[in-house]
């Protein structure tokens, strides 16, 4: 078990036991009918297609629950704000003094082997009343595409880094990019975690536009939203500082003049 997670039951979304299904009726036909098995290969392939566009989709749900707003209990009021790709020791102390200078909280979704290099920071995160969340252990690019096994290593080895470092185990998962392959929900079922997406982004890992990347989060901004923001792998403005740090304070005054308050992911 992963230290301090309570494995919760996995249970296949719809999508997914439509997919076994389908492979157990494709299998059957090119049995039954030998003649038929260029179709029903085809089925599969298609079924192979479908399942791996969704896993491109951030905020599909179709391989299995993910968070990309708040409850609705909590969402009336409150805005939810998340970094990513942390910590930094250069910029997330400055994104904390930001935060707690608008008396705001979110959720840091950091990489377990920058943790393990920076373990004060995750325990100041946490003393400033902020959480800290899974996002893999070393970030790689082709996550999505590792088998189960791997899978398994990427999220453990994080949620043991993180726990140790923060002393209180993550309890959400934030995939690299956003993106996964229908073997994430089982492994995050063992870890009793929860996959979290967002509603909104900032684009600021690639936009060194402050007011650019500000905009995105904040144009028709309502309670509820999850922000996706990062403090490590910030893009640079034009004056060479973290564009996260030029865009938090326009996304903070502008949550406090809708009367929205930052808060982190619900525990």
């Amino acid at each position: 078990m992963t230290p301090g997670g309570e494995p919760r039951r996995f249970s296949p979304s719809p999508a997914l036991r439509a997919s076994a299904g389908l492979h157990l009726a494709a299998a059957g036909a090119a049995l039954a009918v030998p003649g038929a098995w260029p179709w029903a290969l085809g089925a599969v392939a298609a079924n192979h297609a479908a399942l791996t566009a969704a896993g491109l989709w951030p905020r599909s749900a179709v391989l299995g629950p993910t968070l990309t707003r708040l409850p609705e209990a909590e969402a009336p009021g409150a805005v939810a704000l998340t970094f990513d790709d942390g910590p930094d020791p250069e910029v997330t102390p400055r994104v904390l003094d930001l935060l707690d200078a608008a008396g705001a909280r979110a959720s840091f979704f950091c990489i377990g082997s920058r943790v393990a290099a920076h373990p004060g920071l995750a325990r100041e995160i946490v003393r400033r009343g902020h959480r800290v969340e899974n996002h893999t252990q070393d970030h790689p690019h082709a996550f999505a595409a590792y088998g189960p096994a791997a899978l398994r290593r990427q999220v453990a080895d994080a949620q043991a880094a993180l726990a140790d470092a923060a002393g209180e185990a993550p309890r959400w998962f934030r995939a690299p990019a956003g993106l996964r392959s229908p073997l994430l929900e089982p492994v995050l079922a063992r870890a009793g975690l929860h996959l979290a997406a967002w509603s909104r982004r900032g684009f600021d890992t690639v936009d060194g536009s402050p007011v650019r990347v500000a905009g995105r989060l904040t144009r028709g901004l309502r309670g509820g939203d999850v922000l996706l923001l990062h403090d490590g792998n910030s893009a640079q403005t034009a004056k060479g500082e973290p564009v996260v740090l030029a865009a938090l304070p326009l996304v903070l005054a502008s949550l406090s003049r809708a009367g929205l308050r930052g808060v982190a992911l619900p525990g």
